[in-house]
């Protein structure tokens, strides 16, 4: 039944990855037109600021309470008590989430000035305007995600990961719409309205699924799981702070660079592609059967989950943060150099996802161990990691940031997700059988040794090419995808000769999708 399981789960995240990795496409091309109309600019600037901060706040408040405290407790109510009262927790989450999530939009559309005047100190006096003019519409964007993340929480427990998958291709194809028919009429304005709307579209899809399951949902408020989702979310609320104060952090510090906020955000929107993609696809689909197994009580499965979790994802994540970092300027270029954008915004952006790059392992590591964690609803050992992450990072950003500017905040932040993972990492050895054993750091190794020659064929490929191809949009397609195949097919081939245990499994979650 285990091995059935885990065949079933690597045909879901090929399926889930597929979905994912086309709503990534669609919201690099929302960027990509971004950067067309509006580059690195003043609107630029300020459009990035005021659509972070309204995610920092969700992330750092409420989403912990989805991901990790929700669904690990109503995993248990469909395991122990059964799928009606299942939904009846649901129900009374679901209010509760729609009542604090509005709450809090209504204070950030009052207060959306002084938020600008602290969380991006740098902006001269237009800019810090117009971003509080846009914050005011962007901040309602929180009720729809709460919304929006509580019925992925229902449709990923009871096995459907294919429509939460496509929630990010919905949104932005709405945004895409906007550029293609309004922009040019209603701006920067009404950019932030289409993507208000495009959250909201976000809830919309999901609903014929859970009608599929049978749930309707019935407001309440009274409900004993709630209890339960509390106590679990102290914790974890804090340890999940990690990624959104950072970004916070980085964000007041980018404010003082020109350019340096919108610049940030686009690298890191490309982080988030190649990152976000596998990463998230697989903690999706492996948590939900996690929490299975730990209200089960079934170590042995959970162990072994974990350990062939971090082993393929590795093997995956690996290659491609140090392919990243090696073509991050023809990247930027092939994507964003065209109409408004000049050198200048490429310098910026390609320099910031370089050093973000370095940080790829370490987010991995740390949203795998995180859910495990989790799912045994233990949030002690994720606690300490983030209060790693954070001080880490104000004290690197402090540091780094005047001496080397917006690369040096890039690699704050990947020294940030670094250390925590490793924090992760040593509980993990003590908690998971063979999650973190002598064999599992060899392979480890040999992906490193792997990636570090496919790294170095990758580079040497590149500047070969460069002088030998114009500037063209065919040029800069050769001059991303001839070394990226090189690098593919040079990765693999070591792989088979130092016998990297994690291959297979890897090329089973490439092929996942061909067999579901």
């Amino acid at each position: 039944m285990r091995e059935n399981e885990r065949k079933k789960n690597i045909r879901t995240v090929g399926t889930v990855m597929a979905l994912a990795l086309l709503g990534k496409a669609l919201g690099l091309a929302r960027d990509v037109l971004l950067g067309q109309y509006f580059a690195t600019g003043m609107e630029a600037d300020a459009f990035m600021a005021a659509s972070r901060i309204p995610r920092n706040f969700f992330d750092a408040i409420f989403a912990s309470a989805i991901s990790a405290s929700f669904i690990p407790v109503f995993n248990e109510y469909l395991e122990k008590k059964g799928r009606e009262e299942a939904f009846r927790l649901s129900d009374a989450f679901i209010t509760l989430m729609a009542l604090l999530t509005a709450a809090l939009s209504a204070l950030g559309m009052l207060f959306a000035r002084p938020l600008t005047a602290l969380l991006a100190d740098g902006f001269d006096a237009p800019t810090a305007a117009l971003c509080a003019s846009l914050l005011r519409v962007l901040f309602p964007t929180v009720l729809f995600t709460g919304l929006a993340f509580s019925l992925v929480g229902i449709l990923q427990s009871l096995g459907e990961f294919n429509v939460p998958a496509l929630l990010s291709a919905a949104s932005n194809a709405v945004i895409l719409l906007y550029y293609l028919f309004f922009v040019g009429r209603f701006g920067i304005a009404g950019l932030a309205a289409a993507f208000l709307l495009g959250w909201s579209v976000q809830v919309l899809v999901q609903l014929p699924s859970l009608r599929r399951f049978g749930y309707r949902y019935r407001p309440s408020l009274r409900h004993e799981g709630l209890h339960k989702i509390f106590l679990l979310a102290g914790p974890v609320l804090v340890s999940t702070w990690v990624q959104p104060l950072n970004l916070t952090v980085a964000t007041r510090y980018a404010s003082h660079i020109d350019g340096g906020a919108s610049a940030l955000e686009y690298a890191n929107t490309l982080y988030t592609i190649v990152a976000g993609v596998f990463v998230l696809s697989i903690a999706n689909v492996v948590f939900p059967a996690l929490s299975r197994y730990a209200a089960r009580e079934d170590a042995e499965a959970l162990g072994g989950s974990v350990a062939s979790t971090l082993g393929a994802m590795l093997f995956l994540l690996t290659p491609m943060a140090v392919g990243l970092a090696v073509l991050a300027r023809p990247i930027v270029r092939l994507l964003y150099e065209w109409r408004a954008w000049g050198a200048a915004s490429t310098d910026l952006t390609a320099g910031a996802l370089a050093f973000l790059s370095l940080g790829m392992l370490g987010y991995g590591v740390q949203i795998i161990l995180s859910r495990a964690f989790y799912a045994e609803q233990k949030g002690g050992v994720p606690l300490l990691a983030g209060a790693v992450s954070v001080l880490a990072n104000v004290a690197l950003c402090q540091l780094l940031a005047p001496r080397f500017g917006l690369r040096g905040l890039a690699l704050a932040s990947a020294a940030s997700l670094t250390l925590p993972a490793l924090v992760l990492l040593a509980a993990a050895a003590r908690r998971y059988r063979g999650a973190v054993s002598g064999a599992a750091l060899l392979d480890f190794a040999k992906m490193l040794a792997a990636s570090a020659l496919m790294g170095a064929a990758v580079w040497l490929a590149q500047g070969a090419l460069r002088p030998r191809l114009g500037d063209g949009l065919a040029a800069r397609l050769l001059l991303v995808l001839a070394p990226t195949v090189l690098g593919v097919i040079v990765y693999i081939m070591l792989a088979l000769l130092l016998r990297v245990d994690a291959l297979a499994t890897g090329r089973e979650l490439l092929k996942g999708r061909k067999g579901s």
